[in-house]
């Protein structure tokens, strides 16, 4: 790989291009799905589509089998093309990639064996559908292999900053995970047909995946070798990143556990429905961090200089894309919840909504320090974090619930996810050379803007509302025109303006 080559992995124009095809990979699906969804349920019948929905969550749970291996891969074959390091892809892709098979066996015949006591046991099954959600869910088990080594197909592609090729497989498969089933209810109602065409879909996208990756790395496609001493960067990597993706999503969603359990399932309603429409802006940070995460891989080689530069620019892109969306939501929620679902709910979440989307907007500006650690190699850190946070957090939890319902469930929530970021950028800082260049600006800005937030609750009637908004909008493009953003970026924007000025007026009648 040349220095021109190497240099691409980090530039400007590759990153920022790389964003946009991951914001379209991660969005396209969710447009179909609000087509598909209703259709689903009417043609399949509330009960299988129940057994869907958890094959779904079944086939994204399946990622935990690889042992963090995918996202392994990924960092040590961006660290060895920045290193100018190819040689030795080759035995490392495959030493990783032997791996992920044997653990996808190994969750293959865990997955099967657990299956009767899921159907028969764990799950409210209905009766007349047993037996066809235990074969269904036998089919989905055999699928794990694939599964798990698509994502280290995938690491690769990413290592070497071709999202354009990964969303190219994404973005159809993406959409067939809600377009496959309605192909098959015209012929059949079966889970198993139903879950067969989706398991299909799994191994179309493993074969493009392969395909691809001996596109980019011809090296591939000489044989199969193994290299012992690979194993324990991969495993060391990949073990703490395991403890990181069991405990962070149990943080995430205990909450709602604990509601039920402790008030009732009316109150779980009441806090799961603002928690999904928030939730939905973290679509923003994944696409801008899947790209960054294996660019601060080969920085961290090359330049760490040039990593400071992206960690800060990724922090400021969170925050412009972000305040904005969250300055309307939280201004407006309980307008927005009485109109959508009427005076009982805005009543009820319209607090929980507020508190919630300042808590996304929080974490989402965490993701750039935990994927910087993720990439300079230190899952351990991220993992420690964790394992420290989750018995504080289920105590507060837990009163919170107990004395303040579904309002202190939100508020421990928000404090555990500030805890979080304040720890994560505290510790990014280790590996940043000249950590305060470039971030002056936000750091003022951050919590002036998390400020101005939680005194929103506080705001009566709507030409108040009205005039703080637009007071607010006002305030934050005039400090993120001249503040936050560099002169180069100034630069790029007009010219992405009068671009399309241009373009507008020449397609005017």
């Amino acid at each position: 790989m040349t220095e021109q080559d190497k240099n691409k992995l980090t530039s400007g124009r590759v990153l920022v291009r790389n964003v946009i095809w991951n914001f379209v990979g991660q969005a396209s699906p969710m447009l179909v799905a609000l087509v598909a969804i209703p259709l689903l349920i009417k043609g399949l019948g509330t009960d299988r589509f129940g057994v869907l929905t958890l094959a779904w969550m079944v086939i994204g749970y399946f990622s935990l089998f690889d042992l963090g291996l995918g996202r392994a891969l990924t960092k040590l074959v961006a660290e060895k093309l920045g290193g100018g390091k190819e040689q030795e892809l080759f035995s490392l892709v495959w030493t990783a990639l032997a791996l992920m098979g044997v653990l996808g066996f190994v969750g293959t015949t865990v997955a099967m064996g657990l299956s009767p006591l899921l159907v028969y046991r764990v799950l409210k099954i209905p009766e007349h559908l047993q037996n066809e959600t235990l074969n269904a869910f036998y089919l989905l088990a055999l699928s794990i292999p694939v599964v798990i080594s698509t994502a280290g197909l995938r690491g690769i592609l990413e290592a070497h900053q071709r999202f354009d090729l990964t969303n190219a497989v994404r973005i159809p498969m993406g959409v067939f995970t809600f377009a496959g089933p309605l192909l098959v209810l015209p012929f059949s109602q079966n889970l198993f047909v139903v879950i067969a065409v989706l398991v299909l879909g799994r191994v179309i996208a493993w074969a493009g995946h392969l395909t691809l990756c001996f596109l980019i790395m011809p090296t591939l496609r000489l044989g199969i070798a193994r290299h012992r001493a690979a194993m324990r960067p991969l495993l060391s990597f990949g073990s703490w990143m395991t403890v990181t993706n069991i405990i962070g999503p149990l943080m995430v969603s205990l909450d709602r556990f604990l509601i039920g359990a402790m008030i009732s399932i009316t109150a779980v309603a009441y806090y799961a429905t603002p928690y999904e429409i928030v939730t939905r802006l973290t679509i923003v940070p994944s696409a801008l961090v899947g790209v960054l995460f294996p660019a601060f891989s080969a920085s961290l080689v090359q330049d760490r200089s040039r990593t400071t530069m992206l960690f800060w620019r990724g922090v400021n892109y969170i925050f412009l894309a972000l305040f904005p969306l969250t300055l309307l939501i939280v201004t407006w929620a309980h307008e927005g919840l009485n109109i959508w679902l009427g005076a009982e709910f805005a009543k009820n979440s319209a607090f929980v909504l507020q508190w919630l989307c300042i808590g996304v907007f929080i974490n989402s500006l965490a993701q750039i320090p935990f994927a910087l650690i993720q990439g300079a190699g230190r899952p351990d850190l991220t993992a420690k974090l964790h394992i420290i946070e989750l018995p504080f957090y289920l105590l507060a939890v837990w009163w919170l619930i107990s004395n303040y319902g579904i309002k202190g469930a939100a508020i421990v929530w928000v404090m555990r996810v500030a805890v979080d970021t304040a720890f994560l950028f505290g510790m990014a800082q280790r590996f940043l050379p000249n950590s305060t260049a470039g971030r002056r600006p936000v750091a003022f800005a951050i919590p002036a803007a998390l400020l101005t937030l939680f005194l929103i609750p506080l705001l009566s009637g709507i030409a108040i509302k009205i005039i703080f908004l637009f007071l607010m909008m006002l305030s934050f493009t005039l400090v993120s025109w001249f503040l936050i953003l560099a002169p180069e970026e100034r630069v790029n924007v007009q010219n992405r303006l009068k671009i399309i000025r241009i373009f507008s007026e020449t397609i005017k009648p």
